[in-house]
């Protein structure tokens, strides 16, 4: 496949094709603290994270011969899935290079698609050299969780979706932030915005790349962290071009603040958020980014282990 740059034009297809066959996700009023901002419910997806929108992208655009194929990416379970359920859709094989220590529950959804899982051991083993070396021993496409521009431009459909449900382009988008993907769509998709990337505390290589002008990665020793879907160990030149343009910082959030957010989203929103999905209301919540009725927070995704969220919300 053609190497080429995403643009906005592609965001517009993805939104367009990503309507055909998926409802919108839920844009929720919350009112917090005397503030009242918009959350985006992606965690409501038939994959319960916004990547179902990427991988549909990307595989309704692979012709006859590359879909007959096959599939191969890497994940730690919510692209994963996105993949598998567009794979299976589209008749497709789909073969998913996964951490040992994803969430079981990720693993089995995984599976349950109908992907064949290979695990690695995230931080001994090069899952980017184990995917390619399969792509090419199948001669199956590979698909990027981030760097890949279909991707990122069908992530960007969910931008297309708020600003046509708020009933204008959103003023602010605070979106959670591991390789870039969704962020650097949303950028696209929303060009008047002011968007801000969220990682977890001592995995925040975007915001630490924006500082600096240049991609820096996570360091030898990262902190242990809840969100696995946030684990990427530093973004792609692809993304950071978006990033750089239309990103004049980015945030990060302890631990404990992605709690209160999957706390907070449960009791007052019903809605069940993965630690990974958690952080961009985190951040609204602790108040580090100012929000009003022009923002629009990303509830990214929610999977999560059913044991792990109830020790979180627990009294």
């Amino acid at each position: 496949m053609t190497s080429r740059s995403p643009d906005r034009t592609g965001v517009l297809r993805a939104a367009e094709k990503v309507a055909q066959i998926l409802a919108p996700t839920p844009l929720l009023p919350v009112e917090h603290d005397g503030r009242m901002f918009w959350l985006k419910a992606e965690c409501l997806q038939p994959v319960g994270a916004f990547k179902i929108r990427g991988a549909w992208h990307r595989l309704t655009d692979l012709s006859d011969d590359e879909r007959a194929r096959g599939v191969v990416a890497v994940s730690s379970g919510n692209h994963a899935q996105g993949v598998a359920w567009a794979a299976r859709k589209l008749g497709m094989a789909a073969t998913i290079v996964m951490p040992r220590d994803a969430p079981p529950i990720k693993l089995e959804r995984t599976r349950e698609l109908g992907a064949e899982v290979v695990l690695y051991d995230r931080m001994t083993e090069d899952r980017e050299a184990i995917g390619r070396a399969l792509s090419a021993e199948r001669g199956a496409a590979y698909v990027h969780a981030f760097a890949d521009p279909w991707v990122i431009e069908g992530q960007g459909s969910a931008g297309i979706e708020a600003a046509a449900q708020l009933g204008r382009e959103p003023a602010r988008i605070v979106a959670c932030c591991g390789g870039g993907g969704l962020t650097a769509g949303l950028a696209l998709a929303c060009p008047g915005a002011e968007v801000v990337p969220v990682e977890p505390a001592g995995w925040d290589d975007v915001a630490r790349s924006l500082a600096s002008g240049s991609i820096q990665t996570v360091g030898a020793n990262p902190p242990p962290t809840a969100c696995d879907a946030l684990q990427t160990f530093a973004t792609s030149p692809l993304n950071f071009a978006v990033l750089q343009a239309r990103c004049a910082f980015g945030l990060s959030v302890t631990e404990e603040e992605v709690c209160t957010a999957q706390r907070y989203a449960f009791s007052r929103l019903r809605l069940v958020l993965e630690p990974g999905g958690a952080v961009a209301l985190a951040a609204v919540l602790a108040g580090k980014v100012a929000v009003d009725e022009g923002t629009v927070v990303i509830a990214s995704g929610g999977n999560v282990d059913p044991l792990a969220f109830a020790r979180v919300i627990r009294p």
